[in-house]
């Protein structure tokens, strides 16, 4: 365990001083040059709460600091703008009138490039999964009308083979792009709206359209800023990929603070370990599985200077939080939400020493209410489904369809219960309930107590067809390294903390789990290894 073990969560207090405390500590008070200070109100007027409004701020409040590192070296905010309006002017002479814009890239300068520039042209703008098959990426863009494609040269067969018609512009052209364009300032009808893709677990994934609340958006940042001790000027380490909500969340608001943020085209462990020491980073944000990998990956780093860990995307498992705190110290956070509406509570390291396996108290000025089947709100320790309000609001799905909305608040599809002190934990998904014998088992407190036993690395249980109970539990282990251990000795350890119906009768030990690329696993690939 690291000798000293730091706890710097703040509290929110819900009061105006509350609020500037949190600004104050994150540098978001930072004086800025009158003329400059002026120009502010007129970015967001202009583009409204978009990434294009945050990066422009961001370069009238710090234009010398960097904004981003990746494998090509730093880049100032100043420089990023630059480009990124340049680059705005190119999209617009190409564009085929009001069409969403797609970005296919991984994590680099040519992703936040493209973001910026396309949501400054009011039109709608689709971040894609860079793991999309052909079949997959080709049904999202005909779905979502893309006209206009931005996308890394690595993917170029795959776009090829996807049957796409529309425009496209190769990230490695994006230097010689805005060397030969004059910026020309947009003029946009309206605001751009960023389409989120859900995370497609199941199939080809939504598109979430939403319309961002700049109060709400102002109420819920402070009030992470409050449990997450962001700083100004600080550099953070973003490992998910920037398509999905983790990533793109973490993205926003980095530039918001002015954060060097640095970014990998892919994740590496032993690189995030490398990146942390070598630019002091004060803060990492990872999917728990990453999380994961670091603690295998870990040596002998320096990294004293990293305060701040965000885990979202997944269920953090008790046995991995507290973990990662003994390994690196209480900096760990766990950020609960949902792509249709953000965030919507956060566990301190306080919490998670509390109550291993929580999600935290809701943001402050957001309500999230657990619910029963006749949209009663259930007591203390009993199980309903998770219904939040959000710093931005969710319209419905670009391909039809919504969530279910009682008083306002919209389910999440989540199972999960507030233990006494208002802590909130995520049971499951209420699909993933698995009936046995008539008992209702959640498989995730089943994993919990599996990735408990020293002898696991990861560990994932569903519902197989069974004549007599109509579905059991199966449970599919990763071994640690050096891990050993039998089939029998899980059920039995399973058994010694829940109830005998919630034992696995089948357990296979497999090599690796099939995951997206957010660490998420895919339950419907799993399989029993071969011959069983």
């Amino acid at each position: 365990m690291l000798d000293r073990v730091r706890s710097r969560t703040g509290t929110w207090t819900g009061t105006a001083r509350g609020a500037l405390r949190a600004a104050r500590n994150a540098g978001m008070l930072t004086p800025v040059r009158p003329d400059r200070a002026l120009r502010i109100p007129l970015q967001f007027r202009r583009f409204g709460p978009t990434p294009a409004a945050i990066g422009a701020v961001a370069a009238l409040r710090r234009p010398g600091g960097t904004a981003l590192i990746d494998d090509r070296g730093p880049m100032t905010y100043e420089d990023l703008e630059r480009h990124a309006r340049a680059l705005a002017s190119t999209l617009a002479e190409r564009l085929a009138g009001d069409v969403p814009i797609g970005i296919l890239c991984r994590n680099h300068r040519g992703f936040v490039q493209a973001l910026l520039a396309a949501s400054r042209l009011g039109t709608d703008v689709v971040p894609l999964n860079t793991d999309f098959s052909a079949r997959q990426l080709g049904e999202v863009l005909r779905r979502e009308g893309v006209d206009l494609l931005v996308h890394d040269a690595e993917f170029g067969d795959v776009v090829e083979a996807s049957s796409f018609t529309g425009d496209r512009i190769v990230t490695d052209e994006l230097q010689d792009v805005v060397a030969a364009t004059e910026p020309v300032a947009p003029k946009p009808h309206r605001h751009s709206r960023i389409v989120v893709l859900t995370s497609g677990t199941t199939g080809t994934p939504q598109g979430a359209r939403t319309e961002p609340s700049p109060l709400m958006l102002a109420r819920s940042s402070l009030s992470h800023l409050a449990r997450v001790p962001l700083r100004s000027g600080e550099p953070m380490v973003i490992a998910p990929p920037l398509f999905h909500v983790l990533g793109l969340g973490y993205l926003t608001m980095g530039m918001g603070l002015g954060m060097p943020l640095v970014l990998s085209r892919r994740f590496d462990p032993v690189a995030v370990l490398e990146a942390i020491e070598r630019h002091r980073a004060q803060a990492l944000v990872a999917v728990p599985v990453m999380l994961q990998r670091i603690l295998r990956a870990r040596t002998s780093e320096n990294l004293d200077s990293l305060e701040v860990v965000v885990s979202g995307g997944s269920a953090l498992h008790p046995h991995l939080s507290t973990t990662f705190m003994d390994t690196f110290g209480d900096i760990l956070h766990n950020v609960y939400g949902a792509t249709e509406t953000g965030w919507a509570s956060i566990a301190t390291p306080e919490d998670l020493r509390a109550a291993p396996g929580t999600v935290g108290h809701p943001a402050h000025g957001l309500t999230v209410r657990v619910l029963d089947g006749d949209g009663r709100v259930t007591p203390p320790g009993e199980t309903g489904e998770i219904h939040t309000s959000g710093a931005i609001r969710f319209t419905g799905y670009t391909g039809g369809g919504r969530k279910p909305v009682r008083d306002g608040l919209v389910g999440t599809g989540d199972l999960g219960h507030f233990d006494a002190a208002g802590r909130l934990f995520v049971d499951g998904r209420a699909d993933d309930m698995i009936v046995s014998g008539g008992e209702n088992v959640f498989p995730g407190e089943v994993e919990d107590v599996l990735s408990g036993h020293p002898a696991v690395a990861e560990v994932a249980v569903t519902g197989v067809d069974d004549a007599e109970f109509g579905r059991r539990l199966a449970a599919y282990v990763v071994l640690a390294d050096g891990g050993e251990v039998t089939a029998d000795a899980l059920k039995a350890h399973v058994k010694q903390n829940l109830a005998r119906y919630k034992v696995p009768r089948d357990v296979h030990f497999v090599t690796a789990l099939p995951r997206t690329t957010t660490g998420k696993v895919r339950k419907r690939d799993l399989a029993p290894p071969p011959g069983r």
